[in-house]
């Protein structure tokens, strides 16, 4: 397979529901959903919830990276999916990943950016 750049999809997002945007366990059920549904491989992962609320979470991947950190008292969630192609492209991969988080949060995206490396 001849390599092609990976996406990268950077985003801000605004959530009407702060509850999903308090703490992390909503989303690290979803993510864990979503790592086994697309076949991904998880390394190793930080989630970490702040007082009195929000929370960040990395997760490494051997295809790369999912990151999130929210932002409650804005209702603002910021969001980093990149996967790369090594071994399979994962274009669709993580614009789907992407998606399905948009979806979960019930989010408007205010800002995105989209990067293939």
């Amino acid at each position: 397979m001849i390599y092609q750049p990976g996406l990268h999809i950077i985003a801000e997002l605004a959530v009407t529901n702060v509850s999903l945007l308090n703490s992390h366990e909503n989303a690290k059920h979803c993510i864990n959903q979503l790592i086994n549904k697309h076949q991904l491989v998880n390394l190793g992962e930080v989630y970490h919830n702040f007082s009195p609320a929000g929370f960040t979470a990395v997760i490494c991947l051997s295809e790369s990276h999912i990151s999130l950190h929210s932002w409650p008292e804005h209702k603002r969630l910021h969001l980093d999916v990149y996967l790369s192609n090594f071994l399979r492209d994962n274009n669709l991969t993580t614009q789907q990943i992407f998606n399905e988080l948009v979806s979960f949060f019930s989010a408007e995206i205010m800002q995105q950016q989209t990067l293939k490396r």
